[in-house]
């Protein structure tokens, strides 16, 4: 009989993991990591835990050992089934022994297993990794710890080998039975102005009278129920900067590690004559995840938009905004993928009409996310001459076929460039990161209570400059000194976004020796350049942070070189086991081994597994899961079904409460309360129960009482495609006034569309200010119109407008 005492599940299983405990030390714009695992076996046998979690997809693992009462054990980086061995010879010979593992299909996945604990016995773990802090829209350096794994869809047909498939055992982020506690510690040249995340966090504590160093930590009572995003703000940072770290004493010298390494972090400011230009072609591709867990609240609320939900709103901002003379397309996908048209078509105030009408309806209801086919076949289609293609990729990241994805974008990296945003806790920012690093394009997460329309409307913005073509970066190094570069070549360039680059050095030069590195491309056909100049003396306690991100850079860059090639009797594996070992940075080829080999006596008798749970969105609980199984009938199907049969309100609601009853029942692992499924539509009555799983309330969740629209999408929604408003009813109420009210006040030598468009403008700059981002592309659009109508009176009409809107708006900033 199971001894139940200890941390439970919620199926009343024990488990041994009692807490986690994470430091992070960010130094300008690298952080360290350390999170620390606290093991207690409460049970009468030996147990093996194996827990699978998420880290940061760009993450350098760097270091693990254990700690059982006294003794430390260090853990080995080793060739992954050697470690594999190791431990299971361990575990067979009673020892103790603890064992790492990258996932294969995805590097944000990892696998911990804590082998022969015996009982009574507690042991501590210890994780460290590095990794670049991203630089966000508004210039806050973005840290995010994954708190949450949503289980990750496998295409059914891809099968997968041997150690390919991560198995995730995830409950409610409600039920996780270990707690979290998490602190910061930030040190720059530059002074801290503040510090942001989507979790409650104590008051931020200076460390000197620079403001140069803080502390923060989270505030008591922190759930699992959402990832930990922490946002950065520095004084007058995002400069150029370039940083020596010297090389490892005790390694070979021209070796990585033996050398000293550099890291360069470039921000190329471009002229403000060409940045004021946007391109007026290209082929827009949109690409949309439809997938059930769509289906889940932007911000972990019941009464929150849902995923879908806001994406729909974000495709009408983007379609509003693209420039006449475009071409573009919308692709939504899940298990299956459609398309709006069979081809890019060109950009009309028709085919804009058509996608927004086929986008309104737009559920989250094609079952799993199975990105890879519809990124295929965008791929197969023909580039349409002069117009550069640019494919924006909306989902919340829950594939497991992460390395393929990212590996057919890099093939098609030659014409395209692809623009990814991670929707909701929980995306993976392996996937997220990977689309836009090998597509060229740039990568945005929303999360806790971002509006994703500003995000995506100033990747739009990104994907209408200019491009950067032509891009070299050259040095001028002192005579006995040269330079290896470590990281893939630099093919884009955006306005104010960092470009990172590691190099290592070789040779000898005096202390005071300095380098400079110069960056030369063309924009617009005009050459250009950047140059930056730095010291090559060593910087002071950097320990290897930098050395170790090189390694990290190199070893994934090897990595997509062989799974490309698959070339592994060519020595491709071979190469990226040696760099592992020799950094001590982890690799898909490679395992973190520790084997308790001291004289205590061998742990005796059969051991107990426990998979110890990782937290998942209690909101979306079982959606993923549906994806997973391919279900097409989510309950707000029920509904809608229920509802187009003409049931009786009152029996559709309490019939879906029903139906929510038995899935609550479910997913707790409690014995079902009702003896079959609730009644339903006859034409759903086959679908599987398992799939439906949620803790929303139903009235809430199936959108059963629709929120009043957002006022400035009821503008946008009027807007034509050539960038004008129309004088008509629908324009008046959205301005909140009476038709009569708009028509009265018109100057009379005006026609009617110069005074909407003016009207919707001044509205626009008058009272959606703090919402600019979001639609000052197609308010310039708006503005171009009306400078092409040559209309006269526009001062006029400004004024009149101003006076009927009760703003004081002027016609400058209008555009005008």
């Amino acid at each position: 009989m199971v001894n139940c005492c200890g941390l439970l599940t919620a199926n009343k299983e024990p488990v041994p993991l009692k807490s986690v405990e994470v430091e992070l030390q960010v130094r300008d714009h690298v952080a360290t990591v350390v999170s620390t695992l606290n093991y207690e076996n409460k049970e009468d046998k030996p147990l093996e835990a194996v827990f699978v979690f998420p880290l940061p997809g760009d993450a350098a693992v760097c270091h693990f050992s254990a700690t059982i009462g006294q003794t430390q054990i260090v853990a080995e980086v080793k060739e992954k089934q050697q470690a594999r061995e190791e431990y299971d010879d361990a575990l067979s010979s009673g020892q103790q022994a603890f064992l790492l593992e990258e996932s294969v299909q995805s590097p944000d996945i990892f696998s911990l297993s804590v082998g022969s604990l015996p009982p009574g016995e507690s042991a501590s773990i210890r994780l460290e990794y590095v990794t670049e802090l991203a630089v966000q829209a508004d210039d806050g350096l973005r840290f995010c710890l994954p708190a949450v794994l949503n289980p990750r869809y496998q295409p059914l047909e891809s099968g997968g080998s041997e150690g390919a498939s991560v198995q995730v055992t995830s409950v409610p982020a409600s039920l996780v039975p270990y707690s979290l506690s998490f602190s910061a510690r930030v040190s720059s040249p530059h002074p801290v102005s503040k510090v942001e995340s989507n979790c409650s966090l104590d008051p931020l504590q200076y460390l000197n009278t620079e403001q140069t160093q803080a502390t923060v930590k989270l505030a008591a009572g922190h759930k699992f129920d959402r990832d930990v995003e922490v946002l950065i703000y520095y004084k007058d940072a995002h400069q150029p900067t370039a940083v020596v770290e010297a090389g490892q004493a005790s390694a070979k010298p021209g070796s990585l590690m033996g050398d000293p390494v550099m890291m360069l972090s470039l921000y190329p400011e471009f002229p403000q004559a060409v940045m004021s230009s946007m391109a007026s072609c290209g082929e827009f591709v949109f690409l949309l995840d439809r997938s059930g867990s769509m289906d889940c609240a932007m911000n972990n609320s019941k009464r929150d938009q849902t995923r879908i939900g806001s994406a729909r709103d974000t495709l009408l901002l983007l379609l509003k905004s693209l420039p006449m003379g475009c071409y573009f397309n919308i692709y939504s996908f899940g298990s299956s993928y459609e398309h709006i048209f069979p081809k890019s078509v060109e950009y009309s105030q028709e085919t804009m009409e058509e996608a927004l009408k086929k986008v309104t309806d737009m559920e989250a209801n094609l079952g799993g996310t199975e990105i890879l086919k519809p990124l295929q076949h965008i791929y197969s289609q023909p580039c349409i001459p002069n117009q550069p293609r640019q494919v924006f990729v909306f989902t919340d990241g829950e594939v497991e076929n992460t390395k393929e994805v990212i590996n057919l974008v890099k093939k098609n990296s030659g014409s395209h460039r692809c623009f990814s945003f991670g929707i909701g806790e929980g995306a993976s920012s392996a996937l997220i990161n990977g689309l836009a690093k090998e597509g060229g394009g740039h990568a945005q997460f929303i999360t806790g209570a971002d509006r994703m329309q500003p995000k995506v409307m100033q990747s739009l913005r990104f994907a209408l400059q200019p491009a950067v073509v032509d891009i070299s970066v050259t040095w001028d190094l002192p005579k006995g000194v040269s330079v290896a570069v470590l990281s893939p070549p630099i093919t884009t360039i955006f306005q104010s976004q960092r470009s990172l680059v590691y190099a290592q050095l070789s040779g000898q030069s005096s202390e005071a020796a300095e380098g400079c590195v110069t960056v030369k491309y063309s924009l617009a056909g005009h050459p250009s350049q950047n140059q930056l100049h730095f010291s090559l003396t060593p910087a002071q306690d950097t320990g290897l942070t930098v050395h170790r991100l090189a390694a990290r850079t190199l070893i994934r860059s090897l990595e997509m070189e062989e799974r490309e090639s698959r070339r592994e009797q060519d020595g491709g594996v071979k190469k990226v086991v040696e760099l592992s070992v020799q950094s001590g940075v982890s690799s898909v080829f490679t395992a973190f081994i520790a084997v308790n080999k001291g004289d205590s006596e061998a742990i005796k008798g059969p051991l107990l597994r426990r998979n110890v749970p990782t937290p998942r969105m209690m909101d979306c609980a079982m959606r993923s899961v549906s994806s997973m199984v391919s279900c097409s009938a989510p309950r707000a199907m029920y509904i809608r079904t229920a509802r187009s049969r003409a049931a009786p309100q009152e029996t559709i609601m309490r019939s879906a409460k029903v139906f929510h009853r038995w899935e609550t029942d479910k997913i707790s692992g409690e014995p079902t309360k009702m003896s079959a499924p609730p009644p339903q539509p006859e034409s759903i009555r086959n679908a599987s129960y398992e799939c439906f799983v949620g803790s929303l309330d139903l009235e809430e969740s199936c959108s059963l009482k629709q929120p009043p629209r957002d006022p400035l999408l009821q503008l946008v929604s009027l807007q034509k495609a050539s960038g004008c408003w129309v004088l008509d009813p629908a324009l008046a109420a959205a301005l909140g006034k009476t038709s009569e009210e708009v028509e009265s006040t018109k100057p009379a030598s005006v026609n009617q569309e110069v005074w909407a468009t003016i009207l919707a403008l001044i509205w626009l700059h008058g009272f959606k200010m703090d919402a600019q981002e979001e639609w000052e592309l197609l308010a310039m659009k708006a503005a171009s119109w009306l400078r092409a109508q040559n209309a006269p009176c526009v001062t006029e009409c400004v004024e009149a407008g101003n006076a009927l809107l009760g703003c004081n708006v002027q016609k400058d900033a209008l555009g005008l």
